[in-house]
């Protein structure tokens, strides 16, 4: 890696970015929570609330919380590094092929809230289902995720600033994620999505700086038509082998569709078995979890597809401008095609918006990997095989320090990848492999009540096993029986080892289920952390598929004869964090499981078959109109998001907001008087 690029900004300016902006989000959140804590019935000190947010969030707020957590490095680096690579079909293929499996992933969100409403982890559901075999494999499978997915993030987080400012490498990578974890210590998940917020918030202003700036005011580009002469230009001067005409300017693109193919099955994984997802579904309120995943993931479509088209095409457009250094594939791999177009086409304010944003990206998802791995391990680990009857503080402190202690372990991991050699653009081929053969045995565990024990597993497993053996056979028959980390990270290798994976996972799961099928009855999985309705109880009790067990229905009667308030019942529930019975619309929940199921099916053949195929089997060339097109979809798409995950959850919480607000008034002309009082001390009271 060239050390020229490294002036462009300070060595100052990293540690600046990094320590200063990380301490002033870890001061702002802490100070955000201390208000909630104050002004409203949502306490960080509740182990549900620090976990789950109490299972409370509206979906303005958990769409932007997926839209930040999906939002990595690789967001920004990886989809401008394949639009550089092989045009306008990089951007096109990263969008799509990572936007599906949010928008599937509505359908696991629906049946989560139908099967186990209660439950603080995808796996906690594994090991009632299925027991302590499967549900230690499977975490196998879950913690694997989140190792990879946080080693992308250091890396493509590290790698940008220490090109851009010098800053030392193994700083980068502590610093970043120990600056996050003070705040999501403090404030745990709804923390963790109001950061997510603030920094969706700021990503999407600097995305439009330089959408505008490429496309409109950049003397070194400027227009639209500027852009297109020189992508052209540069397309006769450098053919894309694979491209239609050499072109950048086609979507007929043969690598850019192998990647396409690599880039969907490796998705499939890190959103399907990272609990990261599972975690926001867990925490959305049980109406509207459907609409907070469809619309997070038709906003997140606009981020890489609206850079990538942007930054990622000015790398191209700008080679041989003095101000744009030569890339070499190890800066490919690395993701710096954005950073140095943004510092060619701005100077020092272009390079240090792109560290800003790359900072909030990495440091939201970083978030959302940091609780996510610390409720694993506190519920599926500390919980389950250590102290099973773990008091709540206990719980809650277990959180916390699994946060800290997953914030340096993510500080290794990037180093141990980096010093060997492995860069984010390698992780990103390889995780489908690695991770893909579980996919469809979680899915089918969570969703289907004649999924077999023993298929799933094997599945996963074997699949596992081949899928690496099928990339290392390639890659030697490919390079004459050499295997390095250049050859292994080959575009053919990384294809089959990921086609592999998923298809020996997901077969041989759903063959064992049809041939042995079991008969699951999912009130086991219901009664997770339900007060009413205990697991063993209703182990003892059985019953059929959606039958609700004597001793269950006996302990809801009862309920029922005692008078409650329903709005006071209601708010309780929300303070302990439990989904109670009047909250689960059976009914709703399968109309919005059908509902998540054509709409996402329907997306995903629009976004990954019907545009794309179409346009591939074409073999247009774009002319600057269908170029100007193209750019100005990106466009609308980009404001549409940005009104959906930055204006939409304010107009949503307004009620809140303006309770704080009160609270805030009435503090400061009567000290005290402003803060949150529980409705039943209100009660007794009066």
């Amino acid at each position: 890696m060239s050390d020229t690029v490294a002036t462009v900004l300070p060595q100052g300016a990293g540690y600046g970015v990094v320590v200063g902006i990380g301490l002033f989000f870890s001061a702002l959140m802490i100070g955000i929570t201390a208000v909630q804590g104050r002004y409203t019935a949502f306490k960080p000190t509740n182990a549900e609330e620090f976990s789950s947010a109490s299972r409370s969030v509206k979906p303005g707020l958990i769409a932007a919380g997926i839209v930040s957590a999906w939002t990595w490095a690789a967001t920004l680096l990886q989809s401008s590094a394949v639009a550089y690579e092989y045009g306008i079909s990089g951007p096109w293929w990263y969008a799509s092929g990572a936007t599906v499996q949010v928008l599937l992933f509505a359908m696991l969100a629906a049946k989560l809230k139908m099967n186990a409403p209660n439950a603080h982890t995808w796996l906690e559901i594994v090991g009632v289902r299925w027991g302590t075999a499967p549900h230690l494999i499977l975490m196998f499978f879950g913690l694997a995720t989140n190792i990879i997915v946080s080693s992308m993030l250091i890396l493509g987080g590290s790698a940008t600033v220490t090109s851009l400012t010098g800053m030392n490498t193994i700083a980068a990578c502590f610093l970043i994620p120990v600056g996050v974890a003070i705040y999501v210590v403090v404030g745990g998940m709804r923390s963790t999505l109001i950061c997510d917020y603030t920094h969706t918030s700021v990503l999407f202003a600097i995305i439009f700086t330089f959408l505008f700036s490429v496309y409109a005011t950049s003397p070194k580009i400027g227009s639209i038509t500027k852009m297109h002469e020189l992508l052209t230009a540069a397309s006769a001067s450098n053919p894309v082998v694979g491209n239609a005409g050499g072109s950048y300017l086609t979507m007929r693109s043969l690598n850019g569709l192998i990647f396409g193919v690599i880039n969907i099955i490796g998705n499939f994984a890190t959103v399907f078995n990272d609990q990261a997802y599972w975690q926001r579904a867990i925490a959305s309120k049980p109406d509207t979890t459907v609409k907070a995943y469809l619309l997070g993931g038709i906003a997140w479509f606009s981020i890489p597809f609206g850079l990538a088209t942007t930054l990622g095409l000015a790398a191209v457009a700008l080679r041989g401008d003095p101000d744009m250094r030569a890339l070499s594939a190890a800066d490919i791999s690395a993701g710096l095609p954005a950073p140095t177009a943004a510092a060619a086409l701005l100077g020092a304010g272009g390079a240090a918006a792109m560290l800003v944003l790359l900072f909030l990206a990495v440091t939201s998802a970083t978030s959302a990997e940091l609780i996510a791995v610390s409720s694993v391990l506190t519920y599926d680990v500390y919980k389950r095989y250590i102290n099973p009857h773990a008091t709540e503080q206990q719980i809650l402190n277990m959180g916390h320090w699994m946060v800290a202690f997953y914030a340096i372990v993510m500080g290794f991991c990037g180093l141990i990848f980096y010093y060997i050699g492995i860069s984010m653009g390698w992780l990103y081929l390889f995780m489908g492999t690695m991770l893909g053969s579980a996919v469809v045995p979680i899915a089918m565990c969570i969703t289907w009540r004649k999924a077999n024990r023993t298929g799933c597993m094997v599945g996963a497993v074997g699949g596992l096993i081949l899928g690496i053996i099928s990339w290392l056979v390639t890659t030697a028959k490919l390079n004459d029986n050499v295997i390095t980390v250049v050859t292994t990270g080959g575009n053919y290798p990384m294809l089959t080892g990921n086609l592999v994976s998923i298809a020996v996972g997901g077969i041989v799961a759903l063959v064992w289920s049809l041939i042995w099928p079991e008969d699951f009855n999912f009130d086991l999985t219901r009664a997770i952390n339900h007060p009413d309705k205990p697991i063993t109880s209703i182990v003892e009790d059985g019953g059929k598929e959606g039958s609700i067990p004597e001793k269950a229905k006996g302990a809801e009667s009862q309920q029922k004869t005692v008078p409650v308030d329903e709005e006071h019942a209601y708010e309780s529930a929300h303070e302990t964090g439990i989904t109670q019975s009047a909250e689960l619309d059976r009914a709703g929940l399968k109309k919005a499981y059908k509902f998540a199921t054509w709409s996402s099916v329907i997306l995903t053949l629009v976004l990954v078959i019907i545009i794309p195929m179409s346009l591939f089997g074409s073999s247009i060339v774009y002319s600057v109109n269908g170029f100007g097109a193209w750019v100005i979809v990106g466009f609308i798409w980009a404001f549409l998001a940005a009104f959906t995950v930055v204006l939409y959850p304010l107009w949503e919480s307004r009620k809140g907001l303006a309770m704080v607000a009160r609270g805030i008034i009435k503090d400061i002309y009567k000290p005290g008087s402003g803060k949150y009082v529980e409705p039943s001390a209100a009660q007794s009271s009066a």
